[in-house]
């Protein structure tokens, strides 16, 4: 990766943040980072659910714990409040257990009646945010977990390098915390499946293990590339190889290409060239989905989408 001051500007990219807009009924909605709500209008499930962003020095230097206001501003906005009486969140669902990721998930849980979804780790953190353990749902890798009409299906995966903080959390986190207490955990690949028909698969990390996702089918894959500009060129392709071509992918939608320390009530902007580089991730990624014929985008915050549509 070049070694330069500033940060890719996503307007380059205007033409890519082109998802089809849903209709009623279905769609997905992108909250930043790995966060996605899936939702039929009755019955919803959401990857992560980080809304609190703290800002970077805080997170060098200092300790975190879920920010209450943007946490309940964001479940207001997405009419996902308890005790609101609004749709039914059935499941809170972290990719792995780094801050970024699991911060707010037990948080959001509690103020849902949602269930918090996950490997031993993100359990740990759910405890250690007061949460019951009926209220926690430690899964099995590859066997369907059935939440109303969406059945989320969990296979290992592994963490794009570098890892800053490797390993599993054995205890509860109780915050606030140092970020170093999320440790990474157990990294997923998830895939959503609704009776619709639906089939989505959620890579939260641009990490994988290879031949994993073989045999497994997605029409559509949200594909984390955090850390991938910082890659070399056959890591990225093979990457690509072993999620969206594994998995048969018609569309793919990029995730965790922003600036996570800024609040979502501002617009999202790139990561700086210093700890990623989206241009070279889109230069790459553009030539594999071309060669592929595989649409590729970007997803708009705070709009609910239809990623299927157009897909037949």
């Amino acid at each position: 990766m070049r070694l330069k001051l500033g940060r890719p500007d996503v307007n380059a990219y205007a033409d890519r943040f082109d998802v089809p807009p849903a209709a009623e009924g279905f769609g997905v909605t992108f909250l930043g980072t790995a966060s996605l709500l899936f939702d039929d209008g009755d019955t919803a499930v959401m990857t992560d659910g980080f809304f609190s962003r703290p800002p970077l020095l805080r997170v060098a230097i200092g300790k975190l714990a879920p920010d209450d206001a943007r946490i309940n501003a964001a479940l207001t906005r997405l009419g996902l409040r308890h005790d609101d009486g609004g749709r039914r969140l059935a499941a809170v669902i972290p990719v792995h257990t780094h801050f970024d990721h699991v911060l707010d998930s037990a948080t959001v849980a509690l103020r849902t009646g949602a269930a918090l979804t996950g490997g031993p780790s993100a359990a740990w953190v759910g405890r250690g945010a007061g949460l019951a353990d009926d209220r926690i749902q430690v899964v099995t890798p590859r066997e369907p977990v059935a939440q109303g009409p969406f059945a989320l299906t969990f296979v290992e995966s592994a963490h794009c390098p570098p890892d800053r903080f490797p390993g599993a959390v054995t205890a509860p986190v109780v915050p606030p915390a140092r970020a170093a207490a999320y440790r990474c955990g157990e990294a997923w690949s998830v895939f959503v499946a609704h009776t619709s028909g639906r089939t989505a698969l959620v890579q939260g990390s641009a990490g994988y293990l290879p031949g994993a996702l073989d045999g497994c089918r997605a029409d559509v894959v949200y594909l984390g590339v955090g850390q991938l500009g910082a890659q070399d060129e056959d890591y990225i392709r093979t990457y690509w190889a072993q999620t969206v071509r594994a998995v048969g992918a018609r569309r793919v939608v990029l995730i965790h290409w922003d600036d996570f320390f800024r609040p979502l009530d501002r617009p999202l902007r790139a990561l700086p060239y210093a700890g990623d580089d989206l241009d070279r991730t889109m230069r790459v990624l553009v030539r594999l989905a071309e060669h592929d014929r595989i649409a590729l985008h970007l997803p708009t915050a705070w709009r609910r989408e239809d990623p299927w549509a157009g897909l037949g």
